[in-house]
């Protein structure tokens, strides 16, 4: 089945250019308006190619139905999952892609002077030939996840275009909040009616994500007094500086991010705030063992009260969090969630790559509610970052995978 590259191509750059950085200082759902106005995008294209149930929540989450055809009786319903939103790490507004057909190789200047290189991005040396999609180095792009959205819209418009292919029904879910850790809390599992679901937020091609960190936050509160600093004398007490010490006390050259890889887990404090009367410090932890999040919060516990004990007068709190858990662990539970995308790979003559990932998507979340969730890949690379990139090829592969997954599925009868 073709693959309408440039509808694919047009569907990325418009949604890209659509602002929907997400807030982690929000106190909404969705945390920023933006996102809805993707929403609705994403709706009226999904009404005009005549998918069914389509709808915009409360929430602004996307729900629609691409129809079974066939005999779908005792066909498994699956899922297709992807964000809109984007990362708050990086500039994220005005979003001016830049398409380069063909591309030749080497380092790829930008037009605000910052450059993607080979160096930096190894995969780009199996690129060449390709469609790239840049930004212009002043933002990022937003691949992650429009790419994976933009896939999926694609598929499912495909699909209708081509009904002799038997399936059963795929549901699909365009969601917000991913970035900041609340891309699944608005979503009814019984309302999605999926036995399987998919999130397409992964990055190269042909990677079937099949385990990721397990995941826990913890804020840290010191709190002081505070007093005009002319009267201060044994009076004030400054929470600026055990919020200081405390970060200086972690870890430096191990259990960070900036010093592991692979399987290795680490505690990032990622976010500070102080003045004079109380700091706080944000952190994330991670690893692929779950046991080590304890050991990793007992050392934030113990280090919090080493500092304030060497601040008399200073009051501290430690608050550890739950977020996700090891995607591996729920997928055991429906094997044929990673065999058969496995199989549609092979069935495309392509090499499938089982990976890991030193992160989560709304698979994680979703997996340990139950309902099991492999992540695949949508062409996306240097993340987070405004040297951020898209490979339409890929993308193109992706869509055909999905194309295929879905017949498989569509062949089992439950």
């Amino acid at each position: 089945m073709q693959i309408n590259r440039q509808r694919l191509l047009d569907r990325f750059l418009r949604y890209v250019q659509i602002d929907t950085p997400a807030d982690p200082h929000s106190k909404t759902y969705p945390s920023t308006e933006a996102q809805r106005d993707l929403a609705v995008v994403l709706a009226e294209e999904l009404r005009a190619m005549s998918a069914e149930d389509v709808q915009i929540d409360d929430n602004a989450l996307v729900w629609a139905t691409v129809p079974a055809v066939g005999d779908s009786g005792n066909v498994p319903t699956i899922a297709l999952v992807a964000h809109m939103d984007v990362s708050p790490e990086a500039p994220a507004t005005s979003v001016k892609p830049q398409v380069i057909e063909s591309y030749a190789g080497g380092d790829i200047p930008l037009p605000a002077g910052n450059v993607i290189t080979v160096d930096g991005c190894p995969d780009l040396k199996d690129m060449v030939s390709q469609t790239l999609i840049t930004t212009d180095g002043t933002t990022l792009l937003g691949g992650d996840d429009k790419a994976g959205v933009a896939i999926i819209m694609e598929l499912a418009h495909t699909l209708i275009e081509n009904p002799s292919l038997p399936r059963g029904p795929i549901r699909l879910l365009f969601t917000c909040d991913e970035e900041i850790g609340h891309g699944t809390d608005k979503i009814d599992l019984d309302k999605l009616g999926a036995d399987v679901a998919y999130t397409i937020d992964g990055g190269g091609a042909d990677v079937l994500d099949v385990e990721t960190f397990s995941a826990d936050g913890a804020t840290v509160r010191f709190t002081g007094h505070n007093i005009h600093p002319a009267i201060a004398k044994d009076r004030m007490i400054n929470a600026m500086r055990p919020v200081a010490e405390f970060v200086a006390r972690l870890p430096k050259d191990h259990c960070t991010p900036e010093t592991t890889d692979g399987r290795e887990g680490f505690i990032h404090a990622h976010d500070m705030k102080a003045r004079t009367g109380e700091g706080t410090v944000e952190l994330i932890l991670r690893s692929f063992d779950t046991a080590d999040l304890e050991e990793y919060a007992k050392l934030i516990r113990r280090i919090a009260a080493e500092v304030a004990a060497d601040h008399p007068g200073i009051e501290y709190e430690v608050s550890v969090y739950r977020q996700y858990r090891n995607l591996a662990d729920g997928l055991k539970k429906l094997p044929e969630s990673v065999t058969l995308a496995e199989k549609a790979f092979q069935n495309l003559g392509r090499t499938c790559t089982k990976a890991i990932i030193r992160g989560g998507t709304d698979g994680s979340q979703l997996t340990e509610k139950g309902l099991p969730t492999p992540n695949l890949s949508s062409g996306q690379h240097n993340i987070h970052s405004v040297t951020e990139f898209a490979c339409l090829d890929e993308m193109v592969a992706a869509t055909e995978h999905l194309v295929e997954l879905a017949k498989l599925w569509g062949s089992i009868r439950r």
